[in-house]
């Protein structure tokens, strides 16, 4: 137990220094607290609980060795209590370890920690992904390495002492947090992931029929049967681990014996479109696409170009090579998007850049992804000066991946539409809730002032009339002189009390706009502004009642603001224009003005609103000391 437990803390403590070098401190950390407490496990059994806790922790931070949710970080704050709370009580009382329970507890924080990393693993992006992946694999073979252990010990004896052995097989695990941090290694997550299912899967076949070997005898073997049983078995289990191996070594020899290297251009493409069907993130695709390129079709290099509008981008490329970007005209980019597929001397004229660095005598491909004749990107691929030319069957091909990389992209840009589409509507639907609600209110503030404005001045009027009429009857027969000055007053007094009515009205809605149009009900507004004004409306004809509603609110509220912030030296003009298609107007002063974003109050927010209710713009310009212009447009479409 003490030496495999030296040996996980040692392999532990390597992958802590190699993960520090890679850039992930965090995940260092976590693989310097595995050596820490397997160590002090090995010295002193009863720490072992404390390593459980300190792996289930380092399983849940998986990939960057951060709890980054609540859940995480309560289950790993929950073990951590519990592996102290167990060591101390271990500690004081002098009471041996059971392997019992310890050997229950690891297994349940493995499946928790496993459970999160499945959880995590499809929507982490791509290196993030390929980490869980080398963790998954490595969790695979140590699981098969254990199983295996299991059996031979149950059915043969061997190995004698059963924990350190599977002690020693969690070096696995380490190894594969490593694998996925070398640049080399780490591209091979899904394969490696994908071959240790299929070792272990064939490791368990070879137990089981063993397995049923040792019950076909109905007896364990003894003597000379269990060394050639113990014998078979390894020399089945070595069989295992290196079929696949040899199978790609001996595959590969076969097609190179023909000629071919690796593998097809067919199966490229099959499998370009099996991974487009599996949703993998595009720029997974792209890099898988491009490697499959290099394999099957462009030896000397393989590169991938995404843009639109005639600038495109090297976006992927093996080997790698520095980003770059070409520029074409409307007259290139329809040449280039409606080419199916161009060699070098097609190159020369349409793409030259593309040419750059490349040997002249070097054989090279290129293939437009386009959508419906838009280009959206390019394939290319090179070969070696002493390479072989392409043949009819590898430009099929390229073209079929160019057409499906369009199509992909093609896709891509239909989903960043809709996105935008999505979050525009979602805006649009917040500012209508917010400019319905805002609505609401200011009608409610209206009858509220229109209930103001009867009771404390029209309807004082009408009790004031009531009243002088009253004592006028009273007094008409007794004194005819008085009577008659207060009949007077009464005249007076009516007079007053329509003008108040009128001019009440004219808030609500101007006569003069009903009767005569935005021409008439804006001149008037002229006794009511203090500041010098002037208006000029040219309208061809008269508007729905709402549109000419809306300008006369809209260019009243605009002056108003005027004349209560340009200045007194300030000075007013209306415009009021209209073409076939949209009404305009505008409301400027040359008085103080104010800065952008500091002078947008409550008027600005109901001339918004109005507006916006019948499909209309409003727009504000003004600095200090510059003056200030309100403009409106409203679509009003042909005359009927």
């Amino acid at each position: 137990m003490v030496l495999a437990s030296a040996v996980v803390a040692a392999v532990w403590a390597l992958v802590a220094l190699g993960v520090l070098t890679a850039g992930r401190p965090a995940l260092a950390r976590a693989s310097g607290l595995i050596a820490v407490t397997q160590a002090a496990a090995g010295i002193w059994p009863a720490c072992a609980p404390l390593a459980v806790a300190a792996w289930l922790a380092c399983g849940l931070g998986l990939p960057d060795g951060v709890l980054g949710s609540w859940p995480r970080r309560a289950v790993a704050a929950g073990a951590a209590v519990a592996g102290l709370g167990w060591t101390a009580g271990l500690l004081a009382t002098g009471t041996a370890l059971d392997r019992g329970p310890l050997i229950a507890a690891a297994l349940g924080a493995c499946a928790v920690a496993l459970g999160a990393v499945a959880l995590r693993c499809p929507k982490a992006p791509a290196a993030r992904r390929r980490t869980l992946q080398w963790v998954a694999a490595a969790a695979v073979v140590t699981a098969a390495a254990d199983a295996v252990l299991i059996a031979l010990n149950m059915l043969l004896g061997t190995p004698g002492e059963l924990l350190p052995w599977i002690l020693a097989a969690l070096v696995v695990m380490p190894a594969g947090l490593l694998l996925s941090q070398l640049p080399v290694t780490s591209r091979l997550a899904e394969q490696a992931l994908v071959e240790a299912v299929v070792v272990a899967g064939l490791a368990m076949l070879v137990v089981s029929v063993y397995l049923v070997v040792i019950i076909g005898l109905a007896r364990s073997p003894v003597g000379p049967e269990r060394e050639v049983l113990v014998a078979s078995v390894v020399a089945a289990l070595t069989a295992v681990v290196l079929a696949l191996p040899l199978r790609f070594r001996l595959v590969s020899f076969g097609q190179s014996l023909l000629g071919r290297r690796g593998q097809t251009p067919e199966e490229a493409l099959a499998s370009f479109g099996a991974r487009m069907s599996r949703a993998v993130p595009f720029d997974e695709l792209l890099l898988q696409l491009v490697e499959s390129l290099r394999a099957t079709l462009g030896p000397a290099g393989a590169e991938v170009w995404v843009g639109t509008d005639g600038l495109l981008h090297r976006t992927v490329s093996v080997p790698e090579r520095p980003g770059g970007q070409i520029t074409l005209n409307d007259k290139e980019r329809l040449v280039v998007g409606r080419t199916r597929i161009g060699g070098p001397a097609w190159m020369g004229v349409w793409l030259p850049g593309l040419l750059a660095g490349h040997p002249q005598e070097a054989p090279v491909r290129v293939a437009p992804a386009a959508h419906l004749g838009d280009l959206l990107g390019l394939l290319v691929v090179r070969r070696t000066p002493e390479g072989l030319d392409f043949t009819e069957e590898d430009d099929r091909v390229l073209i079929e991946l160019a057409r499906q990389v369009g199509l992909a992209l093609h896709n891509m840009r239909l989903d960043s539409a809709l996105q935008a589409s999505l979050e525009e509507l979602r805006q649009r639907n917040e500012e209508l809730q917010a400019s319905r609600l805002r609505i609401v209110t200011a009608a409610d503030a209206s009858r509220r002032a229109i209930e103001r404005d009867l009771h404390d001045g029209a309807q004082q009027h009408l009790v004031t009339l009531s009243v002088k009429l009253g004592l006028a009857r009273e007094i008409i027969k007794e004194d005819p002189a008085l009577a008659a000055e207060l009949l007077e007053e009464l005249h007076s007094d009516v007079q007053n009390t329509n003008a108040t009515f009128r001019e009440l009205a004219h808030g609500i809605y101007p006569p003069l706009l009903r009767n005569h149009g935005l021409g008439e009900a804006m001149r008037s507004v002229t006794r009511r502004v203090s500041l010098p004004y002037q208006v000029d409306v040219d309208l061809p004809r008269r508007y729905p009642e709402e549109i000419e509603a809306a300008v006369y609110f809209c260019c009243l509220e605009a002056i108003q603001n005027a004349g209560k912030h340009a200045g007194p030296d300030a000075s007013i003009e209306v415009r009021i224009h209209a073409d076939s298609e949209t009404l305009r107007f505008s409301v400027s002063d040359d008085g103080l003005g104010f800065a952008a974003g500091t002078g947008e109050g409550h008027g600005f927010v109901n001339m918004t609103d109005r507006l916006g209710a019948i499909g209309g713009l409003l727009f504000v310009e003004s600095e200090r000391s510059a003056g200030t212009t309100v403009r409106g447009e409203i679509p009003i479409g042909e005359a009927p």
